[in-house]
């Protein structure tokens, strides 16, 4: 009865601690789920293609107040391991399209692929000498253990019968094999590195070596749905010099941007715009916006790819900073439940307020009436009602002593202008 009593005089003050105490675990869960400040990629070794992607990333993410700690790694195979260790705390990764095995996608999403990686076969040029006679018996670099590089090249050898009679198969760098090649300290070299790659351009402007295509690329493409046919354009390394002196038709598989499931679906948003900034220009191979691309090679997008590649990055993101597009973004789903409960709530009030403070005063009527039919009562059996005028004395002695908003101060003089009248009956 004493909570009761308390909840009746004491409900505005109630409905404000509960209403707090909602907004208070509202933030607290606001805070617990925001995105975190910090995070990191894996790419590939230092001063390879994937490093200096990865250097980018860090600067785009950088003017959101975003930390990437960059991870260099061998390349794809490595990075695949570092995204499946959690305490590696790798949250990001470029993968080479093809390195990726169906038990190796568990527990991984794609946020689409990002730019070619043409494989170039450079071998050192020898006049009266085919390809097939350097790499028999020669030294050929096919890129470091736990490349995705090494991976391609060796299965490409082994598709061709000439894995087992390669003298030599070197695990260097693509810098490394750039200066041995042109050195003449090796015969050839098996490459995967952008357009832009200072060793490509390097190796494609020295006379000492050549670059040799792939001429049954549609076969290979049949046999390995994740490379893509790419033609080098006659002169476009050097127009002067008519370097290449004809088209080469090269192949290339894709990169992907690749993430843990459980990395926080704001920062896969400002990935993928950071993408977009990366990504999205033209070049020798791709077209102007062909990248970032909604394809899911060997991992699957990841529900916030699909919406982006679909309507683009979320609405508050396109007016407000990152962190208070997150915050808003927060407070807009946490309210709308609150809010679906307050409201009800708060439109009762006003009919529940009115409803104990008439409740108040009707009870004191209804006492009013009883001792008014008692008094009626006794009048017609002659009975003493001596005792009738202490307990209207009492009645009105309750109403003086309530606590009435002035709004509702007229029912309050009438009640007791009508015990009043009920004492002037019972005189009388």
């Amino acid at each position: 009865m004493a909570i009761r009593d308390f909840l009746r005089n004491n409900w505005p003050a109630v409905a404000t601690a509960v209403t707090t105490a909602a907004i208070v675990i509202a933030a607290i869960v606001i805070l617990r789920t925001m995105p975190p400040r910090t995070i990191v990629m894996a790419t590939g070794p230092e001063g390879g293609a994937y490093y200096e992607v990865g250097k980018r990333y860090r600067a785009v993410l950088a003017r959101a107040g975003v930390e990437v700690r960059l991870v260099p790694t061998a390349g794809s195979l490595e990075n695949l391991d570092l995204l499946h260790n959690p305490r590696s705390r790798v949250d990001v990764a470029l993968i080479q399209g093809g390195t990726v095995s169906a038990q190796a996608s568990a527990g991984l999403e794609s946020l689409g692929t990002v730019f070619y990686e043409p494989l170039w076969m450079f071998h050192k040029r020898e006049p009266g000498k085919t390809i097939l006679d350097q790499l028999r018996g020669g030294k050929i670099s096919v890129g470091p253990v736990g490349s995705g590089t090494r991976v391609l090249a060796l299965e490409l050898l082994k598709r061709n019968g000439i894995e087992r009679p390669v003298g030599e198969l070197l695990d260097l760098s693509p810098w490394a094999a750039g200066e041995k090649l042109v050195a003449g300290e090796i015969d050839a070299a098996l490459i995967l590195n952008s357009w832009e790659s200072p060793t490509v351009q390097q190796l494609l402007a020295d006379e000492r070596v050549e670059l040799t295509g792939f001429p049954r690329a549609d076969a290979y493409v049949a046999l390995y749905p994740f490379l893509t046919k790419l033609v080098l354009p006659r002169g476009v390394a050097d127009l002067a010099k008519d370097l290449p002196p004809a088209d080469v038709v090269l192949l290339a598989p894709k990169a992907s941007l690749v993430v843990r499931k459980d990395l926080h679906s704001a920062i896969q948003y400002l990935l993928l715009d950071a993408a977009v900034q990366i990504h999205s220009a033209p070049d020798a191979f791709q077209r102007a916006s062909q990248f970032p691309g909604a394809e899911a090679i060997e991992i699957p997008l990841s529900s916030e790819a699909l919406q982006f590649y679909k309507t683009g990055r979320p609405f508050l993101h396109n007016y407000l900073p990152f962190w208070m597009a997150t915050l808003a973004g927060k407070l807009i789903v946490l309210l709308i439940p609150i809010l679906g409960l307050l409201y009800p709530l708060l439109r009762s009030l006003p009919p529940l307020y009115d409803w104990m403070i008439r409740t108040r005063i009707l009870r004191i009527y209804g006492e009013l009436k009883i001792l008014e039919e008692e008094i009626s009562a006794g009048r017609r059996a002659g009975r003493d009602l001596s005792d009738m005028n202490e307990r209207l004395d009492r009645l009105e002695g309750r109403a003086n002593l309530l606590r009435i908003p002035v709004a509702y101060a007229s029912l309050l003089f009438m009640l007791i202008n009508h015990i009043h009248l009920v004492r002037e009956r019972l005189h009388k």
